[in-house]
């Protein structure tokens, strides 16, 4: 089988997967977010918001470093996984330890349950990093339908237990409940740890402490880890600023709406990290062959992308309403912006994300780690600046706008330092069909919306309208051919 096939195939899965995974997940977010309001709503994504910061001292980009390792040595790759296995359990053990301690000296979040439920949730932090240091050997041999079995399973599981937390132990004490929807993270993550520590199985599970590599892996990462910190820092920075300078009720309406788009936007890592042994070692051996791959993944980000920004602004409100409940929705009557307008201005931001991915992880591939790190130091100054000073004075708004212009500030300086090092221009013949093919689809939800929902109400018919919406755009890039003859015949060549 091809590379490129490998690739599609093992993206499919995870795709597949995360379809499912993400069903779950919006079924989730509807539950806690009727149950707990607004305001609990906003200390729960802080929680985990909070966490998400020193989670990244664990992983630092040693993901990406070593599937790209043991793609690049793979007679070594029992001693390259062993000890990384080894480093990112203590790594992840001491930023769990910090996250927990910084969490109760903070005053802000004294005498509100953020600081006990970020000692909860660290522990599935803790898991979570295992379970994605346990992917990457199934990673490399494109065996990543483990992986999605793992994360569909976890969250059914988790799923349970908040059922019942919800339902039949604490219906009407949501402030106890919300300790045990955190207890359901940590049993879903056990589950998943499981499944994956099992399909891995093998000697590479043998933990190594060679500190000598410790210390090479670490100085290897350390460009690229910075500038993945730096990127977290940029990313999240936006909801750690609203929980300190505004509440925990806008925490939570912007939550919702970047809950939606954070299980949109992961379809584009999910691809990428894919694509990533192949990308680093075209590299080294084909640099036109390269220019193909980027340019096919350029035009696949496009193709998935445009459709869910334009039919998700056009869907907003009844999308909002489907997975959360009426407080969180806008009131044009009484001035009230809700998770609606927060959804419309972040889906922008996923799309952009899209693409500032995929040069990231061109980057990242070239060994251009440091311009990675120069890009997201930059963005996080940028960032922190444009949300200090809208936050204030517009609130989630402020740093949902603030979130768009960083990931275009983004965008443009990785394909600066891209072209740098490979000589490409990337063709937007593909893309210009795929908006002309999202355009029309959009008109068409937006004509079909209010006969859809007036006739079958407004949760049955936005579910209807989705797959409709698809159908309409899927049609329209057959008709446009925005499926290139290049772009199958690369699906077709042997690597």
């Amino acid at each position: 089988m091809s590379t490129a096939r490998k690739v599609l195939s093992n993206t499919a899965v995870q795709m597949l997967g995360q379809l499912t995974t993400a069903g779950v997940a919006i079924v989730i977010l509807k539950l806690i977010s009727s149950y707990l309001g607004a305001s609990g709503y906003g200390a729960y994504t802080t929680v985990y918001s909070f966490l998400a910061f020193f989670a990244i001292i664990a992983d630092f980009g040693i993901f990406q470093i070593t599937v790209k390792e043991m793609s690049a040595h793979p007679e070594k790759r029992a001693e390259i996984f062993g000890n990384i296995f080894a480093l990112r359990i203590c790594l992840s053990l001491f930023a769990m330890l910090a996250s927990v301690a910084t969490a109760f000296i903070i005053p802000k979040y004294t005498g509100t349950p953020i600081p006990l439920g970020i000692a909860i949730a660290s522990a599935t932090t803790f898991l979570t990093i295992v379970f994605g240091t346990l992917s990457s050997l199934l990673q490399v041999d494109l065996r990543m339908q483990w992986n999605a079995l793992g994360l569909v399973a976890s969250k059914f599981v988790a799923l349970g237990w908040m059922l019942a937390t919800i339902f039949k132990y604490f219906p009407d004490n949501p402030e106890a409940g919300f300790f045990q929807l955190l207890i359901a993270g940590i049993v879903g993550g056990i589950f998943q740890v499981a499944i994956v520590l099992w399909a891995a199985r093998g000697d590479e599970l043998k933990l190594r402490f060679d500190f000598r590599f410790w210390k090479e892996i670490l100085i290897k990462t350390l460009p690229y880890g910075g500038a993945v910190l730096l990127a977290t820092i940029y990313v999240r920075l936006d909801v750690i600023l609203l929980s300190l300078m505004r509440n925990s009720t806008e925490v939570g309406i912007y939550g919702v709406a970047a809950r939606v788009m954070e299980n949109l936007a992961v379809i584009s890592i999910l691809f990428l990290n894919s694509t990533l042994p192949a990308v680093s070692r075209l590299f080294r051996t084909n640099k036109e062959r390269l220019k193909k791959m980027l340019q096919y993944s350029f035009d696949f980000l496009s193709i998935i992308a445009l459709p869910i920004v334009v039919g998700g602004s056009v869907l907003a409100y009844p999308i909002v309403a489907l997975v959360s409940s009426p407080e969180f929705l806008s009131n044009p009557a009484t001035g009230f912006y809700g998770s609606d307008l927060a959804l419309q201005i972040l889906l922008f931001t996923m799309l952009l994300a899209y693409f500032g991915n995929l040069l990231g992880f061109a980057l990242l591939a070239g060994n251009a780690q440091l311009k990675l790190f120069y890009v997201n130091s930059s963005a996080v100054v940028f960032n922190l600046v444009l949300n200090l000073a809208v936050i204030p004075f517009w609130g989630f708004r402020g740093a949902a706008v603030a979130s768009v212009a960083s990931q275009i500030f983004v965008c443009t300086l990785d394909y600066i330092f891209l072209r740098k090092i490979i000589d490409i221009t990337f063709n937007l013949r593909t893309t210009i069909k795929a908006t002309i093919a999202a355009a029309v689809m959009g008109s068409a939800v937006w004509w079909l919306e209010p006969i859809f929902l007036n006739f079958l109400g407004p949760n049955k018919g936005v579910l209807l309208l989705i797959p409709v919406g698809g159908l309409v755009y899927g049609l329209m890039l057959l008709l446009l051919r925005a499926i290139t003859p290049e772009m199958r015949a690369l699906l077709r060549k042997q690597a």
